[in-house]
């Protein structure tokens, strides 16, 4: 069974940075593709970041220029550096395994990440 742990959500001002990992448990991370997903009050869940496991990264339109997902196989952990924040970036974001693309299969707990004006 994989368990994702999301961390390095929290509060900062427009402009600021955070940056989030998801540490995850088990032996598929590796050949697993990860995502970043949010969802704010009253939104659906939407995409934000997605990686391949040979590392091809894809990004929402809203975000491109200032996230960058990345991955470190060794620490079976995925990161979200979020640069430029602004406050509709703020939302719930959650990590995502999938074994095939677009199927997510786990997803983690979810860490906040609110943006002040």
């Amino acid at each position: 069974q994989v368990q994702l742990v999301e961390s390095g959500g929290g509060l900062v001002q427009a402009g600021g940075s955070l940056r989030l990992s998801c540490a995850a448990s088990g032996s598929t991370f590796s050949f697993s593709h990860m995502g970043w997903y949010r969802q704010a009050p009253g939104k659906q869940r939407e995409l934000v970041a997605t990686i391949t496991s040979r590392s091809t990264t894809n990004y929402a339109d809203s975000v491109k220029g200032r996230f960058t997902i990345s991955r470190d196989n060794t620490k079976k952990t995925v990161y979200l550096q979020m640069n430029d924040l602004k406050p509709e970036d703020t939302a719930v974001y959650y990590c995502g395994q999938a074994l095939m693309p677009g199927k997510y299969d786990f997803w983690g707990q979810g860490t906040q990440v609110t943006v002040s004006s």
